[in-house]
This record gives structure tokens, sequence and C-alpha cells, in this order.
């Protein structure tokens, strides 16, 4: 006669495997909120940048140059070779990318976190659908080709200034829907949340 002994059941402590999955879930779903709350405020203040950057265009636009200042001379147009212009003189005109950077405070701001992600929905609302996801962080290469597509884009014969102030206007509207998009991830995240 032959008895098959099974082997014993595993007797999980109440909730140890489940809880430790589920705390970590939590976790990362709260990780996620926090990061789409930054991501509303950081919207928030581009869109502020964005107002700013049309105000300037409205004031004076300017193509094959990044600024116009005010000199004793009259007006004179400044290139990335003497930006330091910029600082001592006032500015009288920019171009698409001029006008962000000097909104967010000239050109010693050119490479911070708002300039650069400022930049990054201007050019998704000049070349991408404004419903689909700001690609944020994108290599810095890829990021020198889109300012340098932005400023071909400004420089091209026959633009015009409400074609740049529109393009703001624009990017505006773009970050309004980046905004509903983070939102609606947060309702779901909300909605997925443990009792």
């Amino acid at each position: 006669m032959s008895t098959l002994i099974a082997p014993p059941e595993r007797v999980a402590r109440p909730g140890h495997r489940q809880g430790r999955r589920a705390r970590r879930a939590e976790r990362r779903r709260l990780q996620r909120q926090d990061a789409l709350s930054g991501r509303l405020a950081e919207l928030q203040t581009i869109d502020t940048l964005l107002e700013q950057a049309v105000q300037v265009v409205e004031a004076g636009w300017v193509q094959g140059a990044w600024f116009t200042v005010a000199t004793a001379g009259g007006s004179r147009a400044v290139t990335t070779y003497d930006l330091s212009a910029v600082v001592s003189q006032p500015v009288t005109g920019a171009c698409l990318v001029g006008a962000v950077v000097h909104a967010a405070g000239g050109p010693v701001e050119v490479r911070s976190q708002l300039v650069q992600r400022t930049l990054d929905l201007v050019w998704h609302a000049l070349r991408e659908d404004p419903g689909r996801p700001v690609r944020w962080c994108p290599g810095p290469c890829t990021r020198t080709m889109h300012v340098l597509e932005m400023t071909f884009w400004n420089d091209s014969p026959g633009r015009t200034q409400g074609e740049v102030v529109d393009l703001l206007r624009a990017a505006r509207q773009t970050a309004d829907v980046q905004r509903d998009l983070c939102r609606s991830e947060q309702a779901d995240l909300v909605g997925s949340a443990r009792p």
C-alpha cells in the first residue's frame, strides 16, 4: 500500500505578500501624483512666460537676429555673438526664441529648465498634435534642432509678426491641453486608490 502525502499548504501571513505589493503600488501611485502636481505647477509658470513672450513680440518683432536693442545711434540687431548688449541696453524687439528667453529674464536664463521646457512646448505647438503629450526632455541634439527649426520658421521670408504671436498663443492653448491631460491622469489615479 502506498500513501501519498501532499506537501503542506503554505500558510501565508495575513496581508504579508499582498501588503508589500500593495504598498509598492501605492507608493508608485503617489509618486506619479506628485509628478503630475509638479507638472501642473510648471505648466502654469510656462503659460505665464508665454503670455509675457507674446507681449515682447507685440512690442517689436525681429527676423535674422535674437533681439534688437536701443542704442544712442538707433536700434541695433543682437545675435548670439554679442548677447552682452542685451544686458546693458533696453530690448526693443525679439524673434520667437528670443521673446521666450527675454520674458524669462534674458540670456542668462537660456539654459534654465523653464526656458527649455517652454521652447519644447512652443515647438510642440508648431509641429505636433496639441492633444499628444509633449516630449519634455528630448536629447540635447534634438532640442538644438527644435530651436533651429523655430529660428528658421521665424526667419522665413513672408513670415509676419502676427503669425509669431499666433504661434505663441497656440502654445498657450497647448499648455491648457497638457494641463487637462495631467488632471485627467490625476483623476484616474485618485479613482484607482485603494480604500
